[in-house]
This record gives C-alpha cells, structure tokens and sequence, in this order.
C-alpha cells in the first residue's frame, strides 16, 4: 500500500492541535472514527436505466471508492486528457473529475413480472455503464483491464455477458463504442494494428518548452491550460495513443471489419441511416496552450459500407477565443434525426464574442447527403444556438437559444424545412427559474438508434424537478402542441420524492425512482388513468400510486435517526433564502449544538430567481464527505442559499459584501431556531465553495474555523475570468484583487485547514492556490493546516484519501469550533 501522506501545520497551531501534528509530514493514512468509517464505505445506491422498449431496467451499482493503488497508476497528462498507458484507458472522466468508477454490479429487472437476472462478472473485472441497443436485446460495456479496455456485450433475456474477441478499444477521446445502424452492429474506435512501440523519451528530445505571440488581440482563457503539451515527446505520445481506427462489429456473430483510415478522431458519431458517421479529426499544429477540444480539425463524413470521405469544413487551432464565447466557423454539427443523412450547424455572425452587438448572432446551416453540395441556411438566432431537439415528425422540431448576458433562453417551434420562418415561442424565460420551469422533453429511441422527443398524435412529455417554496415535488406533464397547454399526468407526493424514470412497454405505465426519508431508492410501476386529486395542492393528477418493483434495502440504518428540515429566511435586504438543517443522532429539542456550514455560491442575474428553493427534504439521506460529521454530533447548515446577484457584467463589484450578507443571515436563522450554538459554528466549502470558505474567514467573525477544499484563492491566475465574472483582470482589478482570500491572508480570524488533490487539473484550482495561501497564512502568524492528498484531481477518489479527508475535517473542527468554543462559552 502507498503511505505518502503530505500535510503541514504552522507553529501557532501545535499547542491546540498536538494531536494532529504529533505525526510526520510524511506518513500513512489516517481513518475517522467509527460509525463515520462504516456508513462512509457503505455501497451507493443503484443507477437505474429503462431500455428504449421499456421492458427492461437495468439497476447499475458502482464502487464505493478505488483503492489509493489504482488512483496511483501511472498516466500521461495529453493536452486536457489523461491516460494509462499501460492498457490505454482513461484515467479521468470526460469532466476531468477523477478516475471513472468500476461497475460492481449490473442486474436485470423484468418490468412485467419483476423478475430480476444479476449480470455475472468475472473476478477482477472493471466495467463501465452499460449502453442499451435500440431494440433493448442487448447491452454494451466497456471492461478495463490490466492490459487493455474490452467490449463486451450482452444479452437482455439471459443476462449473459461474454468479451468480443480481438477488440481492443481506445477511449481517450470517448465515444468508443455506439449502436450503429440500428441494433445490428457497434461502430467502435480501437487501437490500430501495428502501431509499434510507443515514444520513448531520447536526448534529442531533450529541451526547453517555448511558446510565443507575434501580437494581435484576442483573449486566451486560463481556463483552458489543463494538463497542456509541455514538449515534442508530450506531441508525440498526444498522436501514437490518441490515434483511433474506426471498426464495426457485428453483434450477432461478433465480425469486426475496419472502416476508413486511423486518425485522431475526437468526435464520431453515426447518422440515422447507419451507414454516415460524422467525424472530427485533430490534425497539426498540437498547440502547447490550450487543449485538444481547441485544436485544428477536420470534419468529415465517413461511409462505413465503401469506407471513402467527404470533408465537411476545416477548422484552425482555435487558442484566442473570447471568455465565454465560441470559436469562429462551423461548431455544434449534428445529424438531423428525422432524415437518414442531413447534418445541421451553427456559424457565430458576432465572431464568437458576446461582446459584439449584432442583429443575429448565430446562423444555422445543413447539409445533406452526399454532402458535396452548397449548404443551406435554415434560420439566424438573436441569441447563441445551443441546439435542436427533434421529433419523429420532420416538420416539428424546437430550437434552442440562449442569452448568457441576461441568464435567458428562449424554445421556439420550427419546421427546418421552411427556411427564415420564425416559427412558434414555446417558452421565453429565465434559465435560473424554477418554480415556473416548465421541465425537460421526454425523449424516446428511434428504431434507427437516433433520439427524438416522445411525441403522441399532437402532444409531448416534460419532466421537471417541480420547484416550489416548500421543495422539490418531480412532475410529469403532457404538453399540447396545438394549443401549447399542459395537463399534470403525475407528481410526487408532499411525503416522498418520486422522479419520472421512463415510459414502460405499454403507453399508460410508466416507473419512477421512489424514495422518502426513512424509504432507500427503488423503482415504481404506475398507471395513467382517471385524475386522482392531490389534496395537499388542490390540483389532480392522472396516474394511480405506484407499485415497487424493486425492494433494495437500507445499507445504513444508523443514519435513519439524523432528522433534517427546510428552513426559510431573508437577507439583510430582503432576499429570500434557504438551508436544510440535519440535526444529529439523538438530539433533542431546545439543545445547542455545535454546527457546519455548507454552501456553494451561485450567480443571478435576477433577485427574483436567486431566492427560489431548490432540492428537497424528501430525499434518502446518504452520507459522505463533510456530511459524515453528523455522526460526531454536529447540526449542518447544508447547502445553505449563497446567490451573487447582479448583472453578469459587473455582479462581483459586491461579491465579498454579498457573501458577508448571506453568511451572516445563515447563521442568525440557525441561532434563532435554537438548534446552534452560536459560538461553535465552521464553515466548509469545496472548490468555488473553497473560495468562500476562505473569504468568510478572512472577513467575518462568523466562524470559529474553517475547511477549504481544492479552492482557489488568488484570481489573478486566471487573469481573463472566473466563475461568472466576464472583465479581464486589467478591466476589473480591484474585483479581483477583493475576491483573492490570498491577498488577506494577514486578516485570517479563525484557523483554516486546507485540502487539496496534487494532481488537480480542474482550470483555476491548480494544486499551487492551496499551498501559496498555507504560506502567506503561515508567514503571517496564522493558524492554518496544509493537506495535500497523492494522485488526487479535483474531486477525492481513493478510499484513502476519503477517510483521511473525514479525519481532517472531524479532528479541525473537534479542535477549533466544538471544544474550543465549549473552553470559550460565550453568548448562545
């Protein structure tokens, strides 16, 4: 087992915190207490996942936590992927959030009789989720093994699973395996034939990293520096393993035949018709500053039955595009679902900036089949396009658009093939509203593989999270397309939080994934009838109660006794916020207790949606991370209302002073409901939480400590924008310097502990923001703690590392906020 352990304590901290820092700075992991160590390992609730044909759930289980071993594997850092090179998998998600977790268990559910078939795996195996054919006969997946990455396939009605011979794929860029033509066959990327050895690192190779600029405007945003080629030999691994050849494999007897030339494809996706794949090919130069989503690239169009291309457009490196803007040229190409072979895009009319004012920012294009012709245009957007959701009916389609400047979008009804018509406004409204949110469309599975929204004679489905000022209650809707009326087909009871899954074989029943306080998820079976009044909203509903079909039992009961509510209040200036308050095992009302913090700041560009509640006190309670304190007999203030509202142009002029507002309010409404102590209360955040973490230490009197975990603290590293806030740190330093905890660090009121993974790759939160706050705290007289966990990203992954983040947290805050402010007593 790996050992290393990296942390530091300042000197003022070692005669209140002796405990911690009587071990090495270099020493093994250090586990919580128990119950925190056994409910931290209990196994996570299943996925569920309904087969296009709605006879089949597959309840998918994952591993709780790698083990530090596999997180420590070697990997390669190939201009914003990483990858293992010793059987070519990813050693990151597609988010850059850690290694992706093995499957631990897959398990069949006959929707009709209940009737469940668990998946055998053999020993040591580590899949991947599984992807359903169009017909529902099979499944696909994904095993990763020492050696290799695996296809595997298989069958709905035995369970039976079995590798596909000779295929190894590469999965650097995704998409390595989708259904293709249907439900007879997979197009996969795989690892060429005959590639040779892999680069290997000579004396030639040997030297100095140099980029340069020859002049002319155009912003570069740090947010794209992850894991970027640093030399020729980076370029030359970046080709020898992200170099694909597409295949197909027939899934009946298992052929696999090649398919045009190895390229380094990032994008490929199949037409409708089965026969087209879009493809985008990185080509040269491999630019050293941003990464490969950025770099030159062709689009083509490849048939899979002569094998022979046609490009679409050539793209150049894309490396001075505006913060939160687009680049120049084609982007968004996607197939049109209703023709077998008809491509869609947007070109930026305003450069890509949204800075420019235009007329019409976005036009859209097609291109049909065999794609050598002109390309039409089917409309101009007012705002940036974000995209088509299709229907099986070619003269109905929505299109997306979106107004970052104002937090807006808008979804009209168009016929593509009525060119510069304007079609229908759906919707026109804020993307922060929730109580008015009219839900998602529904989508089915084309028998051709393509996705389409769900449509019946003149009506679609929504789902939607069901906002409301006393939580979330999940709804399913039908939508009228006439009329553009909605009438409630379901929503979940006031006592439960029960969420459309997916329409079952049979149109009037449908499951949902059913879970309450005290009730662990499982899936619901209901039926679509007669209205059924729903006396807590006075409104009806059409589907009878449910019926389980799974029964999965609690994995933790001990965490059944944590009691949790919604809680209410304003800000200072009126702004309506919210916090849910779990109180601890065997409390008792009228008794103080010490408390934590939680929240993650979110931008408004309105008041009006910034006060809305979001999530529910329905849910299962399941603990991990900071909420494993609990346990030790602290309240949380979780997830408690942190907006920054103001036009997204300039809302961080107030940031400091609207966390101060938000922070303060929290705090009072815990005090006031006599649940908290006011004199033991910390503060924790992760990431941009991290931020206000350090910021609140910094400058308020709030908290007794805090815990920052993979923070960043000194803006001015990301000079061209953060979060939200649009000006370059030479249009706004003032709001930047303000934001930078860094610069403060002389100001610090309480002890911070600070946890950071050394590998994080995420933009803005390299791992050198924790370990420069550590030292100015440090040089400053300060109390503060620096942790920095081996192999982690920006998200914790091993086991490891997980119970050495609980083990922080609970002896920093056992030292600083419960007894320290237990010595201290003081107002209640």
């Amino acid at each position: 087992m790996l050992l290393r352990r990296n942390l530091h304590v300042t000197a003022a901290a070692v005669t209140t915190l002796s405990l911690l820092v009587c071990a090495p700075a270099w020493a093994g992991y250090d586990v919580p207490p128990e119950p925190l160590l056994k409910v931290l390992k209990a196994p996570p609730p299943p996925r569920p996942s309904v087969d296009p044909t709605g006879r089949t759930l597959m309840l998918t289980t994952a591993q709780t936590y790698p083990s530090i071993e596999r997180v420590a594997r070697p990997f390669y850092k190939l201009a914003g992927v990483r990858l293992e090179p010793a059987n070519r998998s990813r050693h990151d998600t597609p988010a850059g959030y850690g290694i992706p977790a093995c499957v631990a268990d897959f398990t069949l559910v006959d929707i009709a009789s209940g009737k469940q078939t668990k998946v055998p795996l053999p020993n040591g195996a580590c899949p991947g989720s599984a992807s359903w054919s169009p017909d529902g006969r099979r499944f696909a997946f994904q095993n990763v093994t020492p050696t290799s990455v695996e296809l595997w396939l298989g069958e709905t009605a035995t369970g039976q699973v079995h590798p596909v011979p000779g295929v190894a794929l590469n999965p650097i860029f995704d998409d390595a395996v989708q259904w293709l033509d249907g439900s007879r066959s997979l197009l996969v990327k795989r690892v060429p034939a005959g590639q040779g050895a892999p680069p290997a690192e000579t004396p030639e190779q040997i030297g100095p990293d140099i980029q340069q600029s020859l002049g002319g405007q155009g912003e570069s945003s740090t947010y794209e520096a992850r894991d970027t080629l640093k030399s020729p030999l980076d370029e030359a691994r970046f080709v020898y393993y992200g170099t694909s050849q597409l295949a197909v494999v027939d899934t009946g007897d298992g052929r696999m035949r090649d398919v045009g030339q190895p390229a380094i494809y990032n994008d490929v996706v199949a037409a409708p018709d089965g026969v087209h794949v879009l493809t985008e090919a990185i080509k040269p130069p491999y630019s050293h500053a941003v990464t490969y989503q950025r770099f030159a690239h062709d689009v083509a169009v490849l048939d899979v039955g002569s094998g022979t291309s046609v490009t679409v457009a050539r793209l150049p490196l894309a490396d001075r595009v505006p913060v939160h803007g687009v680049p120049e040229g084609p982007i968004n190409f996607d197939w049109r679902a209703t023709e077998p072979a008809t491509l869609v895009w947007s070109e930026a009319l305003d450069k890509g900036d949204w800075k420019v004012k235009v007329p019409a920012r976005d036009k859209v294009m097609t291109l049909a089949a065999p794609f050598t012709g002109t390309p039409k245009e089917i409309t101009r957007t007012e705002q940036r396009f974000e995209g088509f959701a299709w229907t099986p009916r070619r003269e109905t389609a929505f299109l997306l658009e979106v107004d970052e400047n104002r937090h807006w979008q808008t979804t009209r009804i168009v016929d593509v093939d009525q060119p510069g018509a304007p079609g229908r406004v759906l919707w026109d409204m804020s993307y922060d509203e929730l109580y008015k949110n009219p839900g998602n469309f529904v989508y089915q599975v084309l028998p051709n593989g393509a996705w389409a929204v769900r449509l019946e004679g003149d009506t679609v489905f929504l789902r939607g999270q069901g906002a409301s000022p006393k939580g979330d209650r999940p709804f399913l809707d039908r939508l009228d397309l006439g009329t553009l009326k909605t009438e409630r087909l379901f929503r979940s009871g006031v006592d439960e939080y029960d969420q459309f899954l997916a329409f079952a074989a049979t149109p009037d029943r449908f499951l949902t994934w059913h879970q309450s306080v005290m009730d662990p998820p499982n899936a619901f079976v209901h039926t679509l009838g007669t209205p059924v009044a729903d006396a807590a909203e006075g409104e009806a509903a059409y589907a009878t109660p449910g019926t389980a079909l799974t029964r999965l039992e609690d994995p933790t009961p001990e965490v059944r006794q944590i009691k949790k509510r919604l809680v209410t209040y304003k800000r200072a200036d009126g702004l309506d916020l919210s916090f849910t308050l779990y109180t601890p095992p065997g409390y008792k009302e009228g008794q103080r207790v010490p408390a934590i913090l939680y929240a993650y700041p979110e931008d408004f560009a309105s008041s009006e949606q910034a006060g809305q509640v979001s999530g529910s006190q329905q849910t299962f309670t399941r603990l991990s991370n900071y909420r494993l304190l609990l346990l030790a007999g602290y309240a949380l203030i979780d997830n408690a209302s942190f907006p920054i509202v103001g036009d997204p142009r300039s809302a961080y002029d107030t940031y400091i002073q609207q966390l101060t507002a938000d922070a303060q309010a929290a705090v009072d409404k815990a005090v006031a409901l006599g649940v908290v102590d006011r004199d033991r209360i910390g503060v924790t955040g992760h990431s941009h939480g991290a931020l206000m973490t350090a910021n609140l230490v910094a400058h308020t009197d709030l908290f007794k400590a805090g815990v920052a975990t993979s923070g960043s603290y000194n803006k001015t590293f990301t000079p061209f924008g953060f979060q939200n806030e649009r000006r370059s740190v030479w249009e706004a330093q003032d709001v930047y310097l303000k934001a930078s905890p860094f610069f403060y660090a002389d100001k610090m009121q309480a002890p911070l502990l600070l946890v950071h993974g050394e590998d994080d790759a995420n933009p803005g939160t390299e791992p050198i923001q924790s370990v420069k706050l550590y030292q100015a705290i440090r040089g400053n007289g300060g109390v503060t703690r620096l942790v920095m966990l081996p192999h982690e990203p920006h998200w914790y992954t091993a086991l490891e590392s997980n119970e050495q983040l609980v083990y922080e947290m609970l002896h920093w805050f056992d030292t600083y906020v419960k007894e320290a402010g237990a010595k201290q007593g003081g107002a209640r």
